[in-house]
């Protein structure tokens, strides 16, 4: 991958990630932060719904020829989010104060609003 498309793929997540940000804000969620990152992996988003911290995968699929946005997350994935959320967690010691859940918003059509999928809960930990 040349630099020029690592950059473009990078500006396409960013705008990703602000459309789902957008999408979940219409839909009753509060955003809390955005991009954590952390030596276990990073979180796109972190948000609240209630009193549940919602911790966010945003995926973005050009093709979905191998697989669609939502499944590509798969178990090696997801375990590099809980692990990413427990660090979270533990730094603003939250881990035994709120309820947790995982979801993925996904992107199967580029960058189309109307082509976004919203997975609640999409994994447990």
């Amino acid at each position: 991958m040349s630099l020029w498309s690592a950059r473009a793929n990078a500006q396409q997540g960013q705008k990703a990630e602000a459309l789902a940000e957008e999408f979940l804000q219409s839909q009753g969620l509060r955003p809390r932060q955005r991009n954590y990152r952390c030596k276990t992996g990073e979180i796109d988003l972190i948000m609240t719904q209630g009193e549940t911290l919602v911790f966010v995968e945003v995926r973005l699929r050009a093709n979905a020829r191998f697989a669609s946005a939502a499944e590509s997350v798969d178990a090696r994935k997801q375990h590099k989010l809980l692990r990413a959320a427990q660090h979270y967690l533990l730094q603003h010691r939250l881990t035994d104060k709120v309820q947790c859940r995982f979801d993925v918003i996904a992107f199967d059509r580029g960058l189309d609003p109307a082509g976004i999928t919203w997975v609640p809960n999409a994994f447990g930990a």
